[in-house]
């Protein structure tokens, strides 16, 4: 059965390189859609100087400005949700439920991803989005003989360098990934040091998304008794959503490790909706999770909800 969708997850990945499971997991949320608007009333139509301002604005590729959808609309806003680079910042609590893991695939690990996104706006032509994810994580023992952990895993800073206007209808962005050994307990992170290239590339058109967010981190300091670190991250998502801001989305976190010639492949199926709580706007998502490939003790399935607060830049 596994083998089974480890090739659908191939199929599904026709790039070989890429964000390590950010540690404990990632991903990002994504979601989309857009209802038209009436003409512009000539008074919004003119052309008003504004400041520059240091964060990006919300018109990033595939936007509202792009599309006629109600800037910060539920559906914008989940549109924004489902590119990795858009112009929106968001700080999403990402709580992850793996079982079956250990040596006698009964151990439990719960990671809470902390991933705040902040997109800074550099010139007319491009935006930096700057993505930090920090797992914060509790383990029962995964062997015989080894205690339950609780602790900070390692951090992952990712800089995407992103066109503010797609390129040939792509959605691009690239810049380095880091890899921070900011567990509290050996047994939470890899004592490493790493750095790699990232990139993102999706297309957005009307109700859906998708594409890929890859990256891989080559190990270049750290303790001399811990593994090397030399392992590619690819995540191809595939994203629909509602006018209501609803959406649904299949992706994979998969991560393949160069040394020990190991793939780690839990696909997910996420739902979600846009809301806002006063004058909040968040994100709900849940979904489930199957490991479809991954190394002796590695967990058998697994349950993702996440809380995304969202800040509209305009």
């Amino acid at each position: 059965m596994k083998k089974t969708f480890l090739a659908v997850v191939l199929a599904l990945s026709p790039v070989a390189f890429g964000q390590q499971v950010e540690p404990a997991a990632h991903a990002s949320g994504f979601t989309l859609d857009p209802p038209p608007l009436s003409p512009p009333s000539s008074a919004a139509a003119e052309k008003v100087e504004q400041k520059p301002s240091f964060f990006a604005d919300d018109t990033s590729p595939g936007d509202a400005s792009d599309t006629g959808e109600a800037a910060n609309s539920e559906a914008d806003l989940a549109k924004k949700l489902s590119n990795p680079v858009a112009s929106l910042i968001s700080v999403p609590f990402q709580s992850n439920f793996d079982f079956g893991g250990g040596t006698n695939n009964h151990a439990f690990r719960y990671t809470m991803n902390v991933q705040p996104v902040i997109p800074i706006s550099l010139n007319d032509q491009f935006n930096l989005i700057v993505r930090v994810i920090t797992p914060f994580i509790y383990q029962q023992e995964q062997f015989p003989g080894q205690q339950d952990n609780t602790g900070l895993g390692d951090t992952t800073p990712s800089f995407f360098l992103s066109p503010k206007k797609p390129i040939g209808g792509w959605i691009v962005g690239a810049g380095p990934v880091l890899l921070l050994p900011t567990a509290t307990d050996t047994a939470l992170g890899g004592e490493k040091w790493g750095i790699g290239p990232t990139i993102v590339v999706l297309q957005q058109k009307g109700p859906l998304t998708y594409g890929m967010l890859a990256n891989h981190i080559w190990s270049f300091a750290g303790e001399d008794d811990r593994a090397n670190v030399n392992r590619t991250f690819l995540q191809p998502f595939f994203a629909y959503n509602t006018k209501s801001g609803f959406g649904v989305t299949l992706q994979t976190e998969s991560t393949y490790d160069w040394d020990a010639h190991q793939w780690t492949i839990p696909i997910g199926l996420f739902f979600s909706q846009v809301l806002k709580v006063g004058n909040q706007p968040i994100q709900i998502s849940a979904g489930p999770r199957y490991y479809a490939e991954g190394p002796s003790g590695a967990p058998d399935w697994g349950f993702r909800i996440a809380l995304t607060f969202l800040f509209p830049t305009k």
